[in-house]
């Protein structure tokens, strides 16, 4: 495979690049968010992720818009992903987006997203045409959708609407999610992968440790660059200063392919928080 580096990029189907580490930042408030993705982007992360529904829009943009100033870069050197919090009709969405927008203060958002797909057919519908409307006005660069299941991405494409980019998921060895892999690898869907270290569920687990001593890493550290070698674009998330910078520190080591296949067999269908890919 090519040579990884913090620096990489995966292009999308639309053309925009994305880089293949992003930083999640569930759970932090805008206080929080201003401190550790400061600290991120200190450590070399250019990829920011958040979300309406976790309250920390204007922290993410406050740091990123401070860290750009106070560095000399451009907007366009720093990729930032929010996501629709509410499944509520076309024009709620439009004026959520434009929310999002005043919240992080970018000018506009590299990638928005559906954040998951509750709320039946037709509320989808009308979310996913707000957005690609808004796209076309450029207050978006990319678009496309979180935890949906093969059945809610099929729907879009047999309405005639435009794929999106990527499906943002929990995906791990432990939920390899061969459905919704086949399906986005065959149409071109980039996976990103939330959770990628299975909320510390399985850091212990034989298999993960035996590779983080054979190759003098974390079992973090085996679990990001599995995803990696899978195509995925993984989203750790952590407020400690030291592990987020460890975080970074895959680069200087690949699984064999026989590795990733092991680590592939470990599939429990292990959900690590909510897993709506089923909901009508």
């Amino acid at each position: 495979m090519s040579v990884l580096m913090l620096q990489s990029t995966q292009k999308f189907k639309d053309g925009n690049e994305i880089p293949i580490l992003g930083f999640g930042t569930y759970g932090m408030d805008n206080n929080e968010a201003h401190r550790v993705v400061r600290w991120a982007l200190e450590a070399g992360y250019r990829h920011i992720d958040s979300a309406h529904w976790y309250d920390n829009e204007e922290g993410c943009g406050r740091a990123i818009r401070e860290f750009i100033k106070e560095n000399n870069l451009q907007r366009s050197d720093v990729f930032f992903t929010t996501k629709l919090k509410l499944n509520n009709g076309k024009a709620k969405v439009a004026k959520a987006i434009d929310k999002s927008l005043e919240e992080c203060g970018l000018g506009y958002i590299d990638l928005y997203l559906i954040h998951g797909p509750i709320g039946g057919p037709q509320m989808r519908r009308e979310s996913w045409e707000a957005i690609v409307e808004a796209q076309k006005e450029g207050k978006l660069k990319s678009i496309g959708i979180s935890t949906f299941g093969v059945r809610h991405m099929q729907e879009l494409l047999d309405k005639g609407l435009p794929d999106p980019v990527v499906n943002q998921i929990d995906l791990h060895p432990f939920m390899t999610r061969k459905d919704v892999v086949k399906y986005c690898t065959e149409r071109g869907i980039l996976l990103e992968a939330w959770a990628p270290l299975v909320r510390g569920m399985r850091l212990r687990h034989p298999a993960i440790t035996a590779l983080a001593m054979k190759y003098n890493k974390e079992p973090a550290q085996i679990l990001l660059r599995y995803s990696l070698q899978k195509g995925y674009v993984p989203l750790p998330k952590s407020s400690q200063k030291g592990r987020l910078i460890s975080n970074t520190q895959i680069f200087d080591f690949e699984l064999q392919m026989e590795e990733v296949e092991h680590l592939d067999a470990l599939d429990e269908a292990l959900a690590t928080d909510w897993d709506p890919t089923d909901c009508p």
